[in-house]
């Protein structure tokens, strides 16, 4: 995780929360009032970002002490303290929301990344994400992925070439665009082409792609796929890809499963910050 990115989301999202200050904690908290809280689970998951989360009230306040119980990528249970916090309690006031909404939901983002890699335990394939994350929080939303076990496909349009449909209903082949792209691009980046039957992949082997994948391709035409592609080229499977699902798609001999729902249908794991003093 790139701690600018963070950063800069932090602030954001601060200035969004109290763009004017926390006018209730500033006028009824004596300024000189400590208090000390945790962070509590209320439910069982993976833990991802409790440094964003400490770095959300050292944002507010430098003198805040944030001491932390477990790191990223742990599990917890429910009614587990994940960190303690101890400094000036309007400080702590103005950081609960801010630090919960990233923690609770990157929390969710590896936990149900987590579910996707424990479905595929004693296979060699591999969980992958998609850019089907939160417009401004890719940065912290493909960090959980990798906190759940998972592995993080491109970041973005400019790190690798994905043929899709839409390319190539307007260039016209796969065979043209893939030799386009390698014509174009710096050496060393990846050239991947989506398919949709056996055909379209035949075409793409032959073309001289890096990797393809099978987009919602039945059972059947995936099995017969891996039967002649197998070792030629890395496969990865998208599309419609549910947790009850996973297993027996990875048990077709694929490499790679890419699961949209890890960033963009993920349940926030339950937490409170509970005051102590």
């Amino acid at each position: 995780m790139k701690e600018d990115a963070a950063d800069a989301l932090i602030e954001a999202a601060l200035k969004e929360d109290m763009p004017e200050g926390d006018i209730t904690s500033e006028s009824v908290i004596p300024a000189d009032s400590e208090s000390e809280a945790i962070i509590l689970a209320k439910e069982e998951g993976v833990l991802a970002g409790i440094d964003v989360a400490e770095r959300v009230f050292h944002k507010i306040d430098p003198s805040v002490v944030f001491e932390k119980r477990l790191n990223d990528g742990q599990k917890f249970k429910a009614g587990q303290t994940l960190a303690k916090i101890q400094g000036p309690s309007v400080s702590l006031l103005k950081g609960e929301r801010t630090a919960l909404n990233f923690l609770q939901r990157m929390s969710g983002v590896a936990t149900t990344t987590q579910n996707f890699v424990q479905a595929l335990q004693g296979t060699k394939t591999k969980i992958l994400d998609t850019r089907k994350t939160t417009p401004g929080l890719r940065c912290l939303e493909k960090y959980a992925v990798k906190m759940g076990g998972g592995e993080n496909h491109r970041f973005s349009l400019s790190d690798m070439v994905l043929i899709k449909d839409n390319h190539l209903k307007i260039v016209g082949s796969i065979s043209q665009a893939v030799k386009s792209a390698k014509e174009s691009v710096n050496p060393g980046v990846k050239v991947e082409v989506e398919a949709t039957s056996l055909e379209e992949v035949q075409e793409a082997v032959q073309s001289g792609a890096d990797m393809i994948m099978l987009d919602n391709m039945s059972e059947e035409a995936m099995k017969e796929v891996v039967k002649q592609v197998k070792g030629k080229v890395p496969l990865e499977v998208s599309g419609k890809v549910s947790l009850s699902r996973v297993r027996k798609i990875a048990s077709l001999g694929v490499d790679f499963i890419s699961v949209g729902s890890l960033t963009h249908s993920y349940k926030s794991v339950d937490m409170s910050i509970e005051f102590l003093r």
